[in-house]
């Protein structure tokens, strides 16, 4: 059965203040006040698991746990058809130790062009998990499809966003304004979702 949100106070699991921003900024109108993993020291796990939905489950559980709060945790990344579904749970390894996203977007080019570069179809992804500190939890998923263009376009956003044309869209992510993408993104419908769901 469906566990409903109550408390006031609520754990993002990230170190990430961009990420704890976005969040913030999401779950304002339901009056709760959001704290970060990174505020409360507390450590990242390892992401061991093999699926978006166990990576998540895995952040958020750990840190519920260690703040004897309720946790939200998100995975998300790229999933590209051509490519069986990467660079998906590693999108963000696939930039390396740097973070280069662009080094990243190339691997993506070099992988659709040995592909056969017919189908340049993809979506982005979002696992959202709410953990109680009791080890109950809560998951939904947002996807936004679209298609890879190359070369990249835009300054906005971030990771693989240059790349990425919504469905129905002539602009990237790294192209959209950012009021407009949060009404759009993997990470907003995912939030939608558990809003629904659990608020």
């Amino acid at each position: 059965m469906t566990r409903k949100f109550f408390d006031k106070k609520l754990v993002l699991a990230t170190h990430n203040k961009g990420k704890l921003a976005e969040f913030s900024g999401l779950l304002a109108p339901m009056g709760v006040t959001v704290l970060s993993a990174g505020d409360l020291n507390l450590p990242e796990p390892e992401e061991t698991g093999d699926t978006f939905e166990a990576n998540s489950a895995l952040k958020a559980l750990a840190a519920a746990q260690a703040s004897e709060l309720p946790a939200l945790a998100d995975d998300s990344g790229l999933a590209v058809t051509a490519l069986n579904g990467d660079p998906g749970i590693y999108s963000a390894r696939w930039a390396g130790p740097e973070k280069d996203f662009l080094a990243a977007m190339q691997r993506v080019e070099d992988g659709l062009h040995a592909a056969g570069n017919e189908d340049r179809s993809a979506a982005f992804i979002c696992v959202l998990t709410l953990a109680w500190p009791d080890g109950h939890t809560e998951v939904v998923r947002g996807e936004c499809a679209g298609k890879l263009i190359w070369p990249p376009r835009g300054e906005g956003g971030f990771g693989y966003d240059p790349m990425f044309m919504p469905l129905g869209r002539t602009q990237t992510f790294a192209e959209i304004p950012a009021d407009e993408k949060k009404t759009i993104s993997h990470r907003a419908l995912a939030v939608e979702a558990m809003l629904n769901k659990c608020f």
